[in-house]
């Protein structure tokens, strides 16, 4: 990395992901085991550990070479991760890997696909009890002094989505809302759904599984705005091994070479994901282009 650009994205980071020195990041792509961070998609460590080990296990498999798992706690935290070299493969949400590649030019090789599916949506969620019927009341005067919660400033559809399209409405929300939380997006639709909260933030794969495993209720959780698709996770390297066109090669056969192989390896991912296919930075252009009108970005 360049010094003068190094300069201009430290003063960047404070503000976004506060990324330490990314000197850490020169390790050899050929040195040692890959260490690979996954963001938290279960409820909590041991059952997201549990359900990527497969997954790991597989890609040692056919790369020839250790995989450590970790569990990262924050979209935020595994970005950084990422970028400063303490995490080799990420499977991590579209913002996570647009800030990712934006700080420390990490790059995606493929997009996990949900039931079949490369794309998801962002959605803002109320309750019934909460009078509000439309994204209209929320920003309106109905949803003066309301509560809202996003997820962390990490996320794709917990945060920077709906937060730029409160931008494009010209609403603040710290200012409109009497109180705004950033928190897990479990918690968001258990606190909404129990009416502890007036409205937050999630998206579509996340409620209907919530609501398939009983953990809350379809009647208590009303979409009241859904986003235009957004691509779905990505599976990013780091620059370093970004630059080792074999590894990546064989990389993106093992993770598009899953699909078949789910019919007699199923655990190989957690239910309902279904593969990947080969991607490359052009298709996160939304969210990039999201992340510079908030401000969250400056261009380079």
């Amino acid at each position: 990395m360049k010094p003068t650009r190094r300069h201009a994205c430290s003063v960047l980071l404070g503000s976004v992901l506060a990324l330490p020195s990314l000197t850490t990041a020169q390790r050899s792509p050929a040195a040692g085991p890959l260490r690979f961070g996954v963001g938290m998609f279960q409820p909590d460590r041991e059952r997201n550990d549990a359900s990527y080990r497969p997954l790991a296990a597989y890609l040692a498999q056919q790369l020839g070479r250790p995989v450590q798992l970790r569990t990262v706690d924050t979209w935020e935290g595994l970005a950084r991760s990422l970028s400063t070299g303490e995490t080799d493969l990420a499977l991590m949400g579209p913002w996570g890997y647009v800030l990712a590649n934006h700080f420390s030019d990490a790059q995606v090789v493929a997009t996990i696909l949900y039931q079949g599916k490369p794309e998801y949506f962002a959605l803002i969620v109320t309750h019934p009890g909460s009078g509000l019927n439309s994204l209209d009341d929320l920003l309106g005067t109905k949803g003066i002094g309301r509560t809202f919660a996003f997820g962390d400033k990490g996320s794709t559809s917990g945060y920077l989505i709906p937060f730029h399209e409160f931008q494009k409405r010209g609403i603040d929300p710290e200012k409109h809302f009497a109180r705004v939380l950033h928190t897990k997006h479990q918690a968001i639709q258990i606190q909404v759904t129990a009416g502890k909260l007036d409205a937050g933030a999630d998206f579509n794969r996340n409620r209907d599984v919530m609501i398939a495993q009983g953990l809350i209720s379809a009647a208590n959780s009303r979409i009241i705005w859904q986003s235009q698709p957004l691509p779905n996770d990505a599976f990013a390297v780091s620059s370093v091994l970004a630059k080792d066109t074999a590894f990546v090669t064989r990389l993106q056969a093992a993770l598009t070479g899953i699909g078949p192989r789910l019919a007699t390896q199923p655990n190989l991912l957690p239910p309902d994901y279904t593969g990947f296919i080969a991607s490359a930075h052009s298709a996160y252009k939304p969210i990039r282009d999201a992340g510079l009108a908030t401000g969250k970005l400056v261009a380079r």
